[in-house]
């Protein structure tokens, strides 16, 4: 589908983000359509939706909008093909190193609270198996 512009809602079906979602991350500044269609409709291209995507994994990581907004722009500038300073280049990796640490942080934290929960259901399951 390269080149081709995709509506909200195949958009919203194929990210499994709400229309409302994505326009809340749009309001946001996260992600901006890449066109309108003459009828004002919001138009978007496959890298909108890798976009949406990368929101989509940090949200339930607890990132805030900033977060995620600092982690794209970086992004963004590192795969612009801009000549960045090695200073620059540097500064974003280095941020983009920080929200890698900051998720596996938060996975970690993540399959602790997961294993209490099993734990939990497993102590249940064998109280009613009495």
């Amino acid at each position: 589908m390269s080149g081709e512009h995709m509506q909200i809602g195949e958009v919203a079906a194929r990210t499994e983000l709400s229309l409302r979602t994505i326009r809340h991350y749009e309001d946001s500044g996260l992600v901006m359509p890449s066109a309108r269609s003459q009828g004002g409709f919001r138009l978007y291209t496959e890298a909108d939706v890798a976009r949406l995507m990368v929101i989509r994994r940090m949200k339930p990581l607890g990132f805030s909008l900033d977060e995620m907004r600092a982690l794209l722009d970086a992004t963004d500038r590192l795969d612009s093909g801009d000549e960045l300073s090695s200073k620059d280049r540097e500064e974003l990796l280095h941020r983009v190193r920080g929200c890698e640490q900051a998720a596996q942080q938060r996975v970690g934290d993540l399959r602790a609270q997961l294993a209490r929960a099993e734990e939990f259901a497993a102590a249940l399951a064998a109280r009613l198996t009495r």
